[in-house]
């Protein structure tokens, strides 16, 4: 049975182009963890995941049958301290196996996992729990200490530790599995429209909002990635930002969690990486474009791999280049486009991407290829006020760089207790047989090319107002990223929106002495004078150590805080 059949997507098959269902068929219920009862009886014995143990070797290990009989016992265990269907739960647990076993546990008894990034500011995390107004909290001892000592998700009655020992907590899990471990399979009859999880983005460009998933949104996008990337059952996968993890089983597949921290892929060790894959014999990868990084320096042949795939951010084209020559001829890498809120939504392969290396180091912007079947990417005029109500008239016209929109089966549809962040980035479109749907707006810009190519340009948020032009992140890095002692760059704005100030702040490459920082910024200005666009920039700043960046992949670029530095310098 291909892993994308009726029974693992849901009880009215596969979602149409607009995310909705026939609701003629009805099978199973519409929920990921529908897959594992059928995995257990086809392949008990495969292994599910393994992940690291203390001593650093990968002695625990999950087969499928125990992931699905531990995580039924959980659930019902789960059931008989109050967390049930629509239970709001956040969860603070590292990727071991009891963070796998509790998410599958939660989606089976229908609650609603909230997972927010622990390493973002500590006032925000309080922010971000409070708004979820979780009813449950299940964490490690130090999450459930810091819980008590910090007021976090204070509206929390029920709460569990993974600790050995009740402390700040009503019970350990070792106690829930106990309590429900003769109550037999757990899946609750959930519907596509029901909330499935509470998702916080990782806050790059403001304070991480809560996206709401409802089950659909999961399952359509098991249907569109495994499309997509040629996923088949029983291969081994190596997802470097766990919650990647949690798509294998539904694809029939190994995961191996590797031997790192998961909030800092930047500075994972590539010799760790290496002897996972080459142990287990892993033919998938997913990672930030920070972790591509640091294969790439590595710089040793992966012989075994056959798909990569990397987001979070724009992928370099010298990393492409660089893990292209690592890789087996016939291994594909993909770099898949996407947000929280929206994903995958458009793909592109590295042999394609490299040919269009050249027009992104003039200031195309980067290429993210097409659209992502059944999924309808618009592009409209850049406007940052809500838009009610969708009309044709809102598209932008002859090849005009425009803000990016998605409509289809992953587009998420609200934000949670964030009422104004919805209506800024959500429409309402009403179709041809009266029905509606969300269109998705993506707070990124972008264009079309004459073969129907998605062009990146760069954050809305993001992009510089002068009194001449608009200038776009995307369209002005790329030419100066290309300076052999520069590792990269950030175009910010300072002043006011229309009579800003563009400034190219500079972070040179680890063994660049800053002393030949007159003679690098004078070859810059040369390359800026090579085009249009940049030559409009004329200040540019050195900044005296790594650009912030954002927790969850180490690749977006806080420029927002580059921004306040840059202003400082300036006065």
């Amino acid at each position: 049975m291909s892993p994308f059949d009726v029974e693992t997507l849901g009880p009215e098959g596969p979602p149409t182009e607009d995310g909705r269902y026939n609701s003629a068929m009805t099978t199973t219920p519409c929920n990921i963890a529908a897959s594992l009862p059928r995995l257990a009886r086809e392949r008990p014995d495969q292994v599910a995941m393994r992940c690291p143990g203390r001593g650093g070797g990968y002695d625990i290990a999950l087969t499928y049958a125990e992931l699905d009989a531990r995580s039924d016992a959980i659930a019902a265990g789960l059931a008989k301290r109050g967390i049930v269907r629509g239970t709001r739960t956040v969860l603070m647990v590292r990727p071991t196996p009891e963070f796998f076993l509790l998410m599958f546990a939660l989606f089976k008894a229908g609650a609603v996992p909230v997972l927010v990034d622990p390493g973002i500011d500590k006032r925000a995390l309080k922010q971000c729990l409070d708004e979820a107004q979780a009813e449950a909290f299940i964490g490690i001892p130090l999450a459930q200490f810091a819980r008590a000592l910090l007021g976090w998700a204070r509206s929390a009655r029920i709460r569990i530790t993974t600790g050995a020992r009740p402390w700040f907590a009503d019970a350990t899990l070792a106690e829930v599995e106990t309590a429900g471990a003769h109550a037999g399979p757990q899946l609750a009859d959930t519907l596509p429209d029901d909330m499935a999880a509470l998702l916080f983005t990782s806050g790059s460009t403001g304070v991480p909002k809560g996206v709401v998933y409802r089950h659909r949104h999961f399952v359509a996008q098991i249907a569109m990635m495994g499309e997509a990337f040629g996923v088949v059952p029983g291969g081994v996968n190596l997802p470097t930002f766990p919650p990647f993890a949690l798509f294998d089983p539904a694809f029939g597949v190994t995961s191996i969690i590797p031997d790192m921290d998961p909030t800092n892929p930047a500075k994972a060790d590539p010799r760790k990486l290496h002897a996972a894959i080459a142990r287990f014999g892993v033919d998938q990868l997913f990672g930030s474009p920070a972790l591509m990084r640091v294969l790439a320096e590595y710089g040793q042949p992966l012989p075994s791999l056959k798909t990569v795939m990397s987001a979070g951010a724009p992928v370099p084209a010298e990393v492409v280049a660089t893990l292209r020559g690592l890789l087996p001829a016939d291994a594909n890498f993909w770099t898949p486009y996407g947000a929280t809120e929206c994903l995958p939504v458009a793909v592109i392969e590295g042999r394609e991407l490299l040919t269009l290396r050249t027009r992104t180091e003039q200031g195309a912007g980067t290429c993210v290829g097409r659209p992502v079947p059944p999924n309808d990417v618009r592009l409209i005029g850049v406007d940052d006020e809500a838009i009610d109500a969708w009309s044709d008239d809102l598209i932008a016209q002859g090849g005009l760089v425009g803000e990016i929109t998605v409509a289809g089966p992953t587009a998420t549809d609200t934000y949670f207790n964030r009422d104004a962040a919805t209506r800024a980035a959500k429409i309402r479109e009403t179709l041809p047989d009266g029905t509606t749907r969300i269109v998705h707006r993506m707070g990124d810009l972008g264009y079309y090319d004459s073969e129907g190519r998605l062009w990146f340009c760069g954050r809305k948020t993001q992009r510089v107002v002068t009194e001449r032009t608009t200038l776009c992140t995307e369209q002005i890095e790329p030419v100066f990223n290309a300076h052999p002692d520069v590792r990269r760059t950030a175009l910010v704005g300072i002043g006011e929106f229309g009579e800003q100030l563009p400034v190219l702040c500079v972070e040179l490459r680890e063994g660049v002495a800053a002393m030949d920082w007159e003679q690098i910024e004078l070859k810059l200005r040369h390359m800026g004078e090579g085009f249009v666009h940049t030559a409009q920039v004329q200040t540019f700043l050195l900044y005296p150590k790594p650009f912030p960046v954002d927790i969850r992949h180490n690749a977006k670029i806080g420029r927002e805080k580059l921004a306040l530095w840059a202003a400082k310098q300036r006065r």
